[in-house]
């Protein structure tokens, strides 16, 4: 193996936590001849494995896609949302980011919000029922319309489409000191309000979902612009503005 491929090896501060009422502490792993290239999410794979080849419990994580599509591998890696990179989801981040004989510490989202189900997993339904509050369009559409029928300025379907791309992955609330969720929920008000569609229901839709955020434990947002940092779509923390605007002209309607 060339120097620039050797194997890495690392040793892994895990949290532990049987289940959601247990006490949680951290465990630490070695982890030998860890390939450059390879996932973070491969080399939990491998750690794993040896847990199981010496009759222990594996470590649980969530994972679906590995792509960077689906949000689910949300894990706080040395003190950063999704680890040492920018622009990442976990399943995106290579072992090349570390060094040889570095401990990683490894730990699920912490929050009020996002209850600790099992180690690394954490109860991210909370992020379902803000949506189901208020992120959607409940009128009739009727069939497929053509492409041009409802005249949209490009600047607008550009920003709706970039508010869109939030993956729901929780790095937000992670990041944030207080824990807040206002970066998720104005990229979900963001891409209904700035589109015909969304206009319908907008005098209810920022104050509901506002409301079921702060029901369910999240903190609020101080502008300290840590969520947009952390963010692996790169949602930019104006649409937190717009939620703002929304949510008071809502408030004098009512």
């Amino acid at each position: 193996m060339s120097e620039s491929k050797k194997g890495l090896n690392l040793t892994l501060k895990v949290w532990r936590q049987d289940s959601a009422k247990a006490k949680g502490r951290f465990e630490s792993y070695d982890v030998p001849n860890i390939s450059p290239d390879s996932s973070f999410l491969e080399m939990m794979d491998v750690l794993n494995e040896q847990l199981i080849n010496k009759g222990k419990a594996p470590v649980a994580f969530d994972h679906d896609c590995r792509e960077g599509i689906c949000g689910m591998c949300s894990l706080y890696i040395n003190g950063r949302a999704h680890g040492p990179d920018d622009d990442i989801t976990t399943c995106q981040l290579h072992m090349r980011k570390f060094e040889d004989g570095e401990t990683i510490t490894i730990e699920p989202w912490r929050s009020n919000g996002f209850p600790v189900i099992k180690d690394l997993i954490v109860d991210r339904t909370a992020f379902d029922q803000i949506l189901e509050a208020g992120g959607f369009v409940s009128i009739s559409t009727g069939g497929i319309p053509d492409a041009n029928a409802i005249p949209i300025p490009k600047e607008d379907a550009d920003e709706a489409m970039d508010a869109a791309s939030c993956i729901g992955c929780g790095a937000c609330v992670a990041t944030c000191k207080n824990s807040s969720a206002m970066l998720f929920v104005s990229a979900k008000v963001s891409q209904l309000a700035l589109l015909p569609q969304g206009k319908v229901e907008a005098s209810r839709r920022a104050r509901a979902m506002v409301a079921k955020m702060d029901e369910l434990g999240f903190g609020n947002c101080t502008n300290t612009g840590a969520c947009e940092v952390e963010c692996p779509k790169g949602i930019s923390v104006s649409h937190i503005a717009r939620l703002n605007r929304e949510f008071l002209c809502a408030s004098l309607k009512q």
